[in-house]
């Protein structure tokens, strides 16, 4: 522990002249007067509105290369009145012939296989939050929120409208935003503005402002400033009223449960505090229409995480989620009525008390289960952060888990009273963003740990964490370390926290070439190094990965790695995790394995990816992986896609030859950009269970729609068919469900 604070002084000494600098694109500036004609959104930019506003134009290229002006000319224009921002793009064809490509008018496309234009908002011109809005090249709408600098969460989906237009040389796209939809600070005339092109047939990636290769476009860190005649109006009441009514039928096969009826409705409500602070309710929701996560094969020895994709937890979800790291997280939102748990009631208030200070306080209730004896529990979170520097802040985050009147049930599993984590973190982003870093102390209280009602006096010290790490990304290097350690009592029942008791340290070194005039646009190794400690200090794990990548003009990638691993148990472990025999605790494996990764260019209308896996595992076996994935486009109507993973492990006895099959084919048929057919079908042998899941989603008016959603689990392991026994893609369960819902502005 005597090493923090040196590592701390280590963030202090690097990170200090680049956090005290000015903003990096200061001199790119766009200004935007209110308009005073209307605006028709038709694809066409011959209103006055748009002759008379000014033009960013003139893109830098960041990809293939960052050095020079991009060779695809984009033209983009803002305006607004009372209600709307309104921006236009331009977007002209490069020098490639051919149409347009895109993957389908899916929602929240994939980035990487669509021509597309977007928009980057930062409202508050802190470099840190902000939204991201616009469209593929046929007009498939994309919107989210941005967060830690320029990641998005294309999770949220909020109410705003767009056109676009395809001509012989260009395509326009014309959008509205009305203020309602988006959070600012009354009285802020800058925001950070930027703008990014993407145009396939030329493999050019394109931005407003300049941006090193390394980085997104959305990078918060490089946007210029959109500055207003006038400080942007107040879009006066700003109350969401969003009802849903749900029926539907389900039935489980397995148990012999006939066929039962269902009924009902809930009500989600947003309130604007302020232009900056929402308050969001939420009384008896409904998450059905919510997209299935992707199984995979699990080997690991703990949990594996699942994204959160529930739109009640997803603005300004940020500052309650992404406290700490992707392993060691205090709050984890998917604990909240999932499993067949009811949620009651819920609300949050959260977003900007101003530039500086941000706020999140979250209530969820939930109902109890009397099938497995779960009491009636409350999540109580507070989020505070306070920006400092230039881009860095400073959070602190409470969470409490309480069961409500709970006495345990005789013959059922025992639950907590509380579980309670109180944090504090220093996130560290320079201004251009070169350096990155976290600092991290989080503290737990359970009845076996802490008095109740004394956060402060504990009788066991191993229930804290403590964490640190520091990362430098130029255009070359990558040079990183983390240390880590989680006390053994430590819980976070409310949190993502899969193994305790450790210590790790980290340390990772990239370099990257740019050779020149070649079909290789960048080429380079990448170092990293792994080791876990006990509570004793001993060695429990390690691992040494090297790995090479090369990425391609056309887009086109292949890695190539090589590995060696050691492991000592600290507890029995099944290695094909599929119910069988167990390692013992404190056994020692040591193997090594190589691997490679491809995947295709993404202007091909049939995409492909493939990866392998061979080498050593536990207990002196081998593991060979091969996964595969393809895609093919007839657009902008159709995209298909299947993913097939093949494992086969070899051990001696007890376990033998074991292998899995995961195969997922998924087929997407866009009828227009706001009527959607998708199914996704999986068939997971580890599990035993084969899923299909058919969605419709009509969205027949902004952010309103009707769901219809079928959902089949089979048995495929067996050999007999039958409704009545157990066989081939005998059914297990089934459901279907017709939702309703309605976005209405009060």
């Amino acid at each position: 522990m005597k090493r923090i604070p040196g590592f701390l002084l280590v963030f202090y000494l690097l990170g200090t002249s680049a956090l005290l600098a000015q903003k990096t694109n200061e001199a790119y500036q766009l200004h935007i007067s209110r308009t005073t004609s209307p605006v028709v959104l038709d694809g066409a930019v011959d209103e006055p509105a748009w002759q008379a506003a000014e033009v960013a134009t003139d893109f830098w290229m960041v990809l293939p290369m960052d050095t020079s002006r991009a060779q695809v000319r984009t033209d983009v224009r803002m305006t607004y009145d009372d209600q709307n921002i309104y921006m236009s793009a331009v977007c002209y064809h490069g020098s490639v012939s051919g149409p347009y490509i895109v993957e389908s008018l899916r929602r929240d496309w994939n980035f990487g296989r669509n021509d597309n234009f977007i928009m980057f908002m930062d409202t508050f011109d802190d470099q840190t939050n902000g939204f991201t809005f616009g469209t593929n090249a046929a007009g498939a709408q994309w919107d989210g929120l941005l967060y830690e600098g320029g990641k998005a969460n294309l999770s949220w989906d909020n109410k705003w409208t767009s056109v676009v237009r395809n001509y012989a040389d260009r395509y326009v796209l014309e959008l509205a935003i009305p203020f309602k939809t988006i959070r600012y600070k009354r009285g802020i005339t800058r925001w950070g503005i930027n703008f990014g092109r993407q145009d396939l047939k030329t493999t050019e990636k394109s931005s407003w402002t300049p941006i090193p290769r390394q980085f997104p476009t959305a990078s918060l860190a490089y946007t210029g400033v959109l500055v207003w005649d006038q400080a942007p109006p107040q879009p006066g009441p700003n109350i969401s009223i969003i009802p849903y009514a749900l029926t539907g039928l389900t039935r489980d096969y397995q148990n012999r449960v006939p066929n039962k009826g269902r009924f009902d409705a809930g009500l989600d409500a947003k309130v604007a505090i302020t232009s900056s602070l929402n308050l969001d309710l939420t009384v008896n929701p409904d998450f059905s229409q919510v997209d299935v996560d992707q199984q995979v094969t699990n080997l690991d020895r703990f949990e594996l995480f699942f994204p959160e994709r529930r739109q009640f937890f997803l603005e300004n979800g940020d500052q309650f989620t992404n406290f700490g790291y992707a392993t060691i997280r205090p709050f984890f939102s998917r604990r909240i009525g999932l499993g067949g748990v009811p949620i009651r009631f819920g609300a949050r208030l959260s977003g900007k008390l101003n530039k500086d200070w941000r706020i999140g306080l979250m209530d969820m209730q939930t109902g109890r289960v009397d099938a497995t004896g779960l009491p009636a529990q409350n999540f109580a979170v507070m989020a505070l952060q306070r920006r400092v520097f230039a881009r860095s802040n400073v959070g602190f985050l409470f969470v409490n888990k309480e069961s409500l009147n709970y006495e345990p049930v005789p013959d059922k599993p025992i639950y907590s009273r509380y579980n309670r984590n109180l944090g504090v973190e220093y996130n560290l982003a320079s201004a251009n963003n070169l350096w990155t870093g976290k600092a991290l102390y989080i503290k737990s209280f359970s009845p076996s740990v802490a008095d109740p009602l004394q956060l402060g006096v504990t009788t066991q010290s191993a229930n804290a964490v403590y964490a640190a790490n520091l990362q430098y990304n130029s255009r070359q290097w990558l040079i990183g370390g983390q240390f880590e350690a989680i006390g053994r009592n430590y819980t976070a029942e409310a949190g993502y926290v899969p193994r305790r008791g450790y210590q790790r340290g980290t340390g990772v070194l990239g370099y990257t070439f740019f050779p020149t005039g070649s079909q290789v646009l960048s080429h380079g190794p990448t170092l990293q190094s792994t080791y876990f400690f006990d509570p004793a200090g001993r060695q429990s794990d390690n691992e040494n990965y090297l790995s090479y990548l090369l990425t391609f003009r056309s887009r086109s990638t292949f890695l190539t790695w090589f590995a060696t691993d050691y492991v000592r148990l600290l507890q029995p472990f099944d290695p094909t995790n599929s119910g069988r025999e167990k390692l013992a605790t404190g056994s020692e494996h040591h193997w090594q394995a190589w691997g490679t990764q491809f995947t295709s260019k993404p202007q091909s209308v049939f995409t492909y990816g493939f990866t392998s896996r061979y080498g050593g595992y536990y207990a002196n076996g081998t593991r060979l992986n091969l996964t595969a994935d393809l895609g093919y486009r007839f657009q902008p109507y159709v995209s298909l896609a299947a993913s097939a993973s093949y494992n086969d492990i070899r051990l001696g006895a007890p376990w033998g030859r074991t292998t899995f099959w995961l195969v997922g084919p998924r087929f997407d048929v866009t009828m227009t950009n706001t009527l959607y057919l998708t199914t996704f079908v999986q068939y997971n042998e580890q599990q035993k269970n084969m899923n299909v899941n058919a969605r419709i989603q009509w969205r027949y008016k902004p952010a309103s729609d009707f769901f219809l959603v079928f959902t089949d689990n089979y048995l495929p392991n067996s050999s007999q068919i039958g409704m009545d026994v157990p066989g081939l893609f005998t059914v297990r369960n089934r459901a279907l469900v017709l939702k309703w819902t309605y976005w209405w502005n009060i």
